[in-house]
């Protein structure tokens, strides 16, 4: 690899220890239970989401990180991050229910990911290449360089993605390779995903669609 390769790959992998946000506001989780009445058509009671194969998948918000669910809640609201339908939700929340609900989903219990249970052996070997290993020939940082080993996450700017949603996890990659999402930290996802090709992300996707969430997630 050359130097300048490294050099550019060494700013990624810097980004990644050291990005983090600012304090969040606190939030109730008792409150944010009531708030989610409005959460619970795509994102289910028990904040599993939904594997939707062809269509638009929900993601698991059980278990992840407060700052990092109230973040994008903020994003949907303001406009950085873009979707249709999250968009009216999040405008019918003030800053102190954001933090509320963010808070409520933090504290439950992961729910195991779908979408991956009929991949190949072979899809799945080459998902937990990229995940664990990543692949220099290619140019594309392993993802546990920011989201931690096994995908369990980081703080509330890198979150845990094992046991999300295969559909979920390829959608987003795909919106970050196309430039239609880029409210992450100095684009670092949308450096990788561009490098990745269609099966990348379908394996990368299918693996950590069976890999185990962390209990205790939320307090990373």
């Amino acid at each position: 690899m050359k130097t300048s390769t490294w050099g550019r790959f060494s700013l990624l992998l810097g980004a990644c220890l050291m990005a983090s946000a600012s304090p969040a506001q606190e939030g109730d989780a008792e409150r944010g239970q009531e708030t989610s009445a409005t959460c619970v058509a795509c994102h289910q009671a028990n904040g599993g989401g939904m594997n939707i194969s062809g269509g638009e998948s929900w993601p698991r918000l059980a278990g992840l990180n407060a700052g990092y669910i109230a973040k994008q809640l903020h994003d949907f609201k303001s406009g950085e991050r873009q979707n249709a339908t999250m968009m009216p939700f999040a405008n019918m929340l003030n800053d102190q229910q954001i933090a509320d609900v963010a808070a409520y989903y933090s504290q439950l219990p992961p729910t195991p990911g779908q979408g991956g249970e009929n991949a190949d052996e072979a899809l799945l070997d080459r998902g937990e290449q990229l995940a664990e290993r990543g692949d220099w020939n290619a140019y594309i940082v392993s993802c546990k360089s920011c989201h931690g080993p096994g995908g369990q996450g980081v703080g509330e700017t890198f979150p845990g993605i094992a046991g999300q949603h295969a559909g979920y996890i390829s959608a987003q990659l795909n919106a970050w390779k196309n430039d239609t999402r880029s409210n992450d930290p100095q684009n670092l996802m949308g450096a990788i995903a561009k490098r990745m090709s269609e099966e990348d992300i379908q394996a990368v996707s299918a693996w950590y669609a069976t890999q185990p969430a962390a209990e205790g997630e939320a307090a990373q």
